[in-house]
């Protein structure tokens, strides 16, 4: 949601300027316009210095979405008309933004817009596949039909996305909490022991005197290094918020050992599967291909497949088109020749994606099967390397004792 500034006049011939929150100018302007004011003007509204890193961004969970487009797809195909439907599953919402944006989709659709042009209006808060099924399902007359083929597309999506967050959150866990561990014997346990050595003048081993004085500077100096690492975190997470940062990240990802490959068929995943629901819904291929490429979270796999459409619009085969990117596995690439050849392309574009999401949960299961033992043995190292620099001069006092 945006903040803009809006100049109106009202009924009684009054001027206001007035600050709204709206997806978009246009759609604040629909608003303000059917309260009966006349839009002046609206421009963005300016902000000083913004700390936006510290506010909540309001956005519609994936899950919540589901639901309700399960419950949609369910009330519409009982024969109850869309504005009743709308109305029921506003009220029903719990999630207070949710409930907010399905009363503007309502209000849209009481002024006369489509269902596919009420959700459009909303901005980025709904994903533009969706918009376009609709508008597929309005045209066909078969919404029903293209709101169940959405829900299954959800379901896939959510699942996939599921098990990669699954398995990666077991190394993640073993990997923070032995960093914590080490934070605790680096910043509390080595410096008790070290006073404790002082007091015996003893000589200490090479490994005891370099984590020592690394744990001494550290607790002199650690509002300097919280700081430090605060102020990086920021400059990162803005450079990555940037296009270029953002498209460099995302294909240094691709190039990570184990998860680069989970992380490449997953983009390819997310195009070939709403590719396949779009033309499946009677969607153009062309307009079918960006609205596809609009879906794809990778920010470099993104760039890459807006080459694809130009090419299809003049002319081109589908798969050609898709060779021409590079991203494509061979396999994958005939099976979409053979679908085309033949008439089949939408079974052929499920079939791809299906082949995708195996290959993804097979990758995933070897990774969680190298990854943690491997976390373990080197995080055992570590720790009973911190561990050795603290008992090792214990050792050698007792021997001097007896």
């Amino acid at each position: 949601m945006s903040e803009f500034v809006a100049r109106v006049g009202t009924a009684d011939g009054l001027v206001l300027e007035q600050r709204h929150h709206a997806p978009t100018q246009e759609s604040l302007r629909r608003e303000l316009e059917s309260k009966g004011l006349h839009v002046f003007r609206i421009t963005p509204a300016r902000r000083g210095l913004s700390l936006s890193f510290l506010r909540r961004r309001e956005h519609i969970s994936s899950l919540d979405f589901l639901a309700f487009n399960q419950q949609l797809a369910t009330l519409l195909a009982a024969g109850i008309p869309v504005l009743q439907s709308l109305e029921l599953l506003q009220k029903a919402q719990t999630d207070s933004f949710m409930r907010q944006m399905l009363g503007r989709v309502l209000e849209e659709v009481k002024s006369g817009a489509a269902l596919s042009e009420a959700f459009a209006a909303q901005g980025k808060t709904f994903p533009r596949l969706y918009s376009a099924s609709l508008m597929a399902g309005e045209r066909s007359g078969e919404l029903v039909q293209v709101l169940e083929r959405y829900v299954r597309y959800q379901e896939m999506m959510e699942g996939v996305r599921r098990k990669v967050t699954s398995a990666l959150t077991y190394p993640a866990v073993l990997m923070t909490l032995a960093f914590g561990l080490v934070a605790l014997l680096v910043t509390y346990v080595i410096p008790r022991f070290a006073s404790f050595y002082v007091g015996f003048a003893a000589e200490l081993p090479l490994i005891t005197k370099a984590i020592i004085a690394g744990s001494h500077w550290l607790q002199q100096h650690i509002a300097y290094v919280g700081g430090g690492l605060l102020a990086a975190g920021l400059l990162l997470r803005r450079w990555l918020r940037s296009e270029r940062g953002g498209i460099s990240w995302d294909r240094w990802q691709l190039r990570w050992p184990f998860l680069g490959e989970v992380f490449h068929l997953f983009a390819l995943s997310q195009f070939v599967r709403s590719l396949a629901t779009l033309v499946a819904g009677g969607t153009p291929l062309v307009n079918a291909i960006e609205i596809a490429t609009s879906t794809v979270t990778n920010r470099f796999v993104h760039k890459v497949l807006l080459r694809v459409a130009p090419r299809v619009r003049e002319g081109q085969a589908l798969w050609t088109s898709l060779q021409s990117t590079q991203l494509f596995p061979d396999l994958s690439l005939a099976m979409v020749q053979v679908g085309e050849a033949t008439g089949a392309l939408e079974q052929m574009l499920f079939n791809v994606s299906r082949f995708y999401d195996e290959t993804i949960e097979m990758r995933l299961g070897r990774i969680v099967t190298l990854v943690e033992p491997a976390v373990l043995v080197l995080m055992g190292l570590i720790i009973s390397g911190l561990l050795l620099s603290v008992y090792l001069p214990m050792f050698t006092l007792i021997q001097r004792v007896q």
